[in-house]
């Protein structure tokens, strides 16, 4: 019975946590219509910073020493992050939430293929199988050279390699790097390219319901990532890690009910494709780690910490 409840438990975390991320999405997405992008980032990022440091200064984690080893994995998972949120602001900001949304859950699938190939991580036919019809799952959603294409999916497309980058880099930390300072320094990092990126561009002026909606944003983005570190920490990752799909859902209620954007077949057809390859990696890879002996729930610090929503 505490099985069952564990595992209960850690869905409803992810669910939280992926309706947390959709909020952040949509609440950026409507401020698009009066800042820029870069000052999306610049003030979001100011925000979400303040209150990941007082979680860092509770957590005793605001500061803390790192190795040469740790410091450049962190750099490069900074500019990760930092590419990943350019990419995924500039579709967000140019087509409909559930579409962009939708592309990005090839993460699983492309990390997987990622990790195979530069970390030497052992992948099966049936996984580069799933990760081939996952792809193919994402041109259905892109559909280029079609009526219905825009070419900001490839924002989206690109959003996924930085990530993968970020995701990587991620999983070589030591366990001496907590993952509450790995999120504060990037957010930080954030913070300062926006800023100096929008000072090359013209500066809208800051409304009242604009800057609401960024510090809304900011707390729905940590709300996610408080609900994604507690999600990790109950019940079987191969269990609880589908439940992450969940945040089509919830794009696709909010892209219709706040913006009026109505999901198409193809773009249905496509995201199914994607959670369902996506879904399966996830089983194959539970039925590799318990083949192997290996902790179905491995720690959080490190490697398995997770990442937030750009």
């Amino acid at each position: 019975m505490q099985f069952s409840s564990d595992n209960a438990r850690g869905a409803t975390y992810m669910v939280a946590c992926m309706v947390g991320y959709v909020l952040n999405d949509a609440m950026i997405k409507l401020a698009s219509a009066d800042l820029g992008l870069f000052q999306t980032v610049f003030l979001r990022g100011g925000v979400i910073s303040l209150l990941i440091g007082i979680l860092a200064w509770n957590r005793g984690q605001l500061l803390c020493r790192l190795s040469k080893q740790d410091w450049r994995l962190l750099g490069l998972r900074i500019f990760g992050e930092l590419g990943g949120t350019v990419c995924f602001l500039m579709a967000l900001f140019n087509m409909p939430l559930a579409n962009a949304t939708a592309i990005m859950q090839a993460m699983p699938l492309a990390v997987t293929l990622a990790a195979a190939l530069f970390l030497g991580e052992a992948v099966g036919w049936r996984r580069y199988s799933a990760i081939l019809i996952g792809f193919l799952g994402v041109l259905v959603i892109v559909r280029p050279g079609t009526e219905g294409f825009t070419s900001y999916s490839f924002w989206a497309v690109g959003a996924l390699g930085f990530l993968v980058l970020r995701d990587l880099t991620t999983r070589r930390f030591s366990e001496k790097l907590p993952s509450v300072f790995a999120v504060l320094m990037t957010s930080l990092a954030a913070t300062v390219m926006g800023g100096v990126a929008s000072v090359a561009v013209p500066w809208n002026p800051v409304t009242l319901q604009s800057f609401l909606l960024l510090i809304a944003a900011a707390v729905f983005l940590l709300f996610g990532y408080l609900f994604s570190v507690m999600a990790m920490r109950v019940g079987e990752i191969g269990f609880v890690s589908p439940f992450r799909y969940t945040v089509l859902i919830w794009a696709i209620i909010l892209g219709y009910l706040v913006f009026g954007d109505v999901p198409d077949g193809w773009m249905l057809l496509g995201s199914l494709i994607v959670v369902g390859m996506g879904s399966y990696t996830f089983y194959r890879e539970r039925q590799r780690r318990v083949q192997e002996g290996k902790p179905d729930v491995p720690p959080l610090a490190g490697p398995s910490a997770p990442s937030t929503r750009p």
